[in-house]
């Protein structure tokens, strides 16, 4: 007489678990993927914030604000902006674990440069160190 059992193997169980395993881990990384792009698309959005602010100040005030104090901070003291964005974290990307962060420059010219970071390709803008200026968002470094 053969005994006949209703439960699972070992083995089943085995190649359950090892699949269940493999679901979980490529869920993970896809969900982390995502959450870098999501990084990437804000650092990009929130540099279109800052250019309008600055676009719109210069048309009040012909010129732009200047480096120093108070900077950007004369786009939220007159309205334009709510708070100044900070780059999102961490930081993506090799070449941008230092420089996560947005950096507004006013030049001699009477223009100014947005300095910042993209981990990835974004938007048709290449990854690592941009900057932008009044003729447009992303620039490669120099």
């Amino acid at each position: 007489m053969k005994n006949k059992s209703k439960g699972f193997t070992l083995i089943e169980l085995l190649v359950v678990i090892a699949i269940i395993g493999i679901l979980s881990t490529l869920s993970v990384v896809a969900l982390n993927s995502a959450r870098a792009r999501a990084r990437d698309a804000k650092r990009i959005s929130d540099i279109r914030q800052i250019q309008t602010a600055l676009e719109m100040f210069y048309s009040a005030n012909n010129n732009y604000p200047t480096s120093t104090t108070p900077g950007l901070e004369a786009l939220v003291s007159d309205g334009l902006l709510t708070a100044i964005p900070k780059a999102p974290v961490p930081a993506d990307g090799t070449d941008c674990s230092s420089a996560n962060t947005y950096v507004y420059t006013r030049t001699n010219q009477g223009s100014y440069t947005l300095t910042y970071c993209l981990g990835s390709a974004t938007g048709g803008i290449a990854a690592g160190p941009q900057t932008s200026t009044p003729a447009g968002i992303g620039s490669l470094i120099p």
